[in-house]
């Protein structure tokens, strides 16, 4: 065999080497191609700023909840435009825009509703339609069950091919889950009094005198009887603390009961929330309304500030007492602090930051009635007997202290 026959047979070898490979590579499933391992939307890759509207849709081509950014920021068209929950939809956008395709699953529409991914006009569908706009195309993908080992499965709508995506892409569907439920955090500490007057005209207050008391005092209690635990006293002072509501609905839309329970929350700063409340087919309902109490405002500020000042003026005197021993080592002069550097300009501030706070508050609570949490609810519905020790019971005298009858 010549060099040149030697070399023809290496070079037809290789190429059907090559060959060999190529036929190969095209008829592995599209899993283990390079697609496979793409992103699963990568139109929303470094573009999650550009979205201005998410609509989900369930079972029956039901709108489940419509969330659009305008001027007030991001809002839910079925709640009439209450604010959303922006960290809970950016999070879960970054979460989509970071989801990869892991494992290209079944392109035959009959078998879509094992993974979940069927067209959600399907009366049983299992998923829910995302679509996003705002982007350069606007984007629908159906997200489907979640796979034990990890990873969701999805389906971009109007394409056959459906994916095993990686993360937990759950999507909430009810539209109350969307909503910034934060309603007011006022801390039982900063609570001076609290008032509750029920429908009947019946009402319970409790008080502090001071800031630093340990209890509140049950205000009113009846003739012969004593108030009860502190846990149950001091609980109503703790209603407005990290208060979340469940739903919402515009005041327009809701109609009150007929027993309208009134509660009156102020503070030792001199903020004030009162709270309209009522039941209503198994719902907890309330209004709320903040203003501020100016006299109690500035009676609030002068406290501090006396205070501030005599804490001021005890650690000059240690610092002037521990250089008067020679020890000017322990010595601290302290700082000045603005209370008593400039008292008229430190009141201007606190006012100012006290209306900012009735401002905001009421900017959440004006226009519309919330449904809260039994436990709330429950904590303002308190009448009298519910805080007062309960009566001991009174057992008849045994029969053997009664005089004998005398038989005939």
């Amino acid at each position: 065999m010549n060099q040149k026959t030697l070399i023809g047979l290496v070079i037809a070898a290789l190429l059907a080497i090559v060959a060999a490979i190529a036929l190969n590579h095209s008829s592995r499933p599209r899993s283990d191609t390079v697609e496979a391992s793409g992103w699963l939307v990568p139109t929303l890759r470094d573009h999650v700023n550009d979205v201005n509207r998410v609509v989900v849709t369930g079972a029956e081509g039901k709108v489940l909840a419509t969330l659009e950014r305008g001027a007030n920021g991001w809002t839910l068209a079925q709640k009439g435009g209450y604010p959303v929950d922006t960290g809970k939809l950016r999070a879960f956008l970054l979460k989509l825009a970071d989801a990869r395709r892991l494992e290209q699953k079944t392109s035959n529409k009959d078998k879509y509703a094992v993974l979940g991914v069927e067209d959600v006009a399907a009366k049983d569908a299992k998923g829910v339609e995302v679509q996003l706009d705002g982007l350069a195309q606007p984007l629908k993908l159906v997200i489907g069950n979640t796979d034990p080992r990890g990873g969701t499965y999805a389906r971009i709508s109007g394409q056959p091919e459906s994916w095993l995506a990686s993360g937990t892409l759950t999507v909430d569907k009810g539209a109350a889950d969307w909503l910034q439920k934060d309603l007011a955090d006022l801390a039982a500490t900063r609570i001076a009094s609290v008032a509750i007057t029920h429908a009947d005209g019946s009402r319970v207050m409790v008080t502090k005198n001071a800031r630093g008391d340990a209890n509140y005092v049950l205000a009113d209690v009846p003739k012969g009887r004593e108030s009860g635990g502190e846990f149950a006293v001091n609980g109503l002072a703790s209603t407005l603390a990290g208060l979340r509501f469940d739903d919402v609905l515009p005041t327009k839309d809701a109609v009150p009961g007929d027993a309208l329970l009134k509660a009156r929350y102020a503070t030792f700063d001199g903020l004030v929330v009162d709270v309209t409340a009522w039941e209503k087919d198994g719902k907890d309902y309330a209004q709320f309304v903040a203003s501020l109490d100016a006299a109690q405002a500035d009676k609030g500020i002068a406290a501090d500030q006396a205070k501030a000042k005599a804490d001021y003026d005890a650690a000059i005197a240690a610092d002037e007492a521990a250089k008067k021993d020679g020890k000017a080592d322990a010595a601290v002069a302290p700082a000045k602090p603005a209370s008593v550097e400039d008292p008229a300009k430190d009141r201007e501030m606190r006012l100012a930051a006290l209306n900012k706070e009735v401002a905001d508050l009421n900017a959440r609570f004006s226009g519309w009635t919330f449904v809260l949490p039994a436990y709330k609810y429950a904590n303002m519905n308190k009448s009298m007997s519910d805080l007062l020790k309960p009566l001991e019971d009174k057992k008849p005298a045994a029969d053997a202290a009664k005089p004998l009858k005398k038989k005939a």
